[in-house]
């Protein structure tokens, strides 16, 4: 794959999943049934790609021992979105998608511990910023209240479910395309939402057209458009650079938050927000090695 054509892919599905924080809170719905239809109408969307030659790519997955990882990876997707999503329910947007872009931290830490990566004293640096910025943020919210300190603790549980998300991704996309992978990942993330709003009584009839649209819009663009370019990704990039793109997530959403909705970051927000970003960039700068060949597992 060409750097220009992979960066411009990048580019494009960080701006697609800017819009998912926006459309969200423009859905008047509870975030469960918001998480459960955005995976549901993705599935639907990616239905008459993918189904034809499913069957002999899972079986090629089975037959490598390789399937409870493409289970396991629906699950923690489904959970990202449940608490990622009900985080903007207690907190503003750009705490909420701040926090949540701290996954690249993880992803760095899994990938140190799982296939033995080394970590720079410049990583350990950025980390410790980025840990920092973490309490100024939370700090300023408790101020406001629990609920918003709550909703920063689920965009951070948000955050650590993406960040294993990718990491199954970037194993199983050696085997699998990318439709062959998400069709399954997403369906299994919308039976676990389901499975999760049923006991919470999450309504999942009465919606007005709007928010129906408003579904329609999160399953077409941030999800079906930019998470599925991700996943594309994930056989040609290493993780935590797909991860690290996700950071300019918080810039689109902060700025299209304040035009639309006139919720300005706090201070703390700006602070912690600028140590965040900036400990993530300096814990996860990387030589254009990292990009992978298609055929490097």
């Amino acid at each position: 794959m060409g750097g220009f054509f992979l960066y411009l892919s990048l580019a494009v599905a960080t701006l697609a999943v800017s819009w998912a924080a926006i459309i969200i809170r423009l859905a008047d719905a509870d975030p469960i049934s918001t998480a459960f239809y955005r995976m549901t109408l993705s599935v639907i969307i990616l239905a008459p790609f993918s189904i034809p030659g499913l069957r002999a790519n899972l079986r090629r997955l089975a037959a490598r021992s390789d399937f409870k990882w493409l289970v396991a990876s629906g699950i923690v997707l489904g959970l990202h979105f449940a608490a990622w999503i009900t985080s903007l329910k207690f907190t503003s947007i750009s705490n909420s998608v701040i926090i949540v872009a701290t996954q690249p931290f993880f992803v760095a830490a899994m990938e140190r511990v799982f296939l033995k990566e080394k970590i720079s004293r410049q990583a350990v640096i950025g980390m410790a910023l980025a840990f920092v910025g973490m309490v100024i943020i939370s700090r300023s919210d408790l101020d406001l209240g629990s609920d918003h300190l709550l909703g920063d603790f689920l965009a951070l549980a948000g955050a650590l479910c993406a960040a294993i998300y990718l990491m199954f991704g970037r194993k199983i996309r050696q085997t699998l395309d990318n439709r062959h992978y998400v069709f399954p990942v997403y369906l299994i993330a919308s039976l676990t939402l389901l499975i999760i709003a049923l006991p919470f009584r999450s309504p999942l009839t009465g919606f007005s057209g709007n928010t129906w649209f408003c579904f329609f819009l999160l399953a077409l663009i941030p999800t079906v458009l930019g998470h599925t370019l991700y996943n594309y990704l994930l056989k040609f990039i290493r993780a935590h650079l797909v991860a690290i793109t996700i950071l300019g997530e918080p810039i689109g959403a902060t700025i299209i938050a304040a035009l639309l909705f006139k919720e300005y970051p706090s201070t703390g927000t700006y602070i912690g927000g600028g140590l965040i970003l900036t400990g993530i960039i300096m814990a996860l700068a990387r030589a254009k090695s990292d990009i992978l060949a298609s055929e490097t597992p």
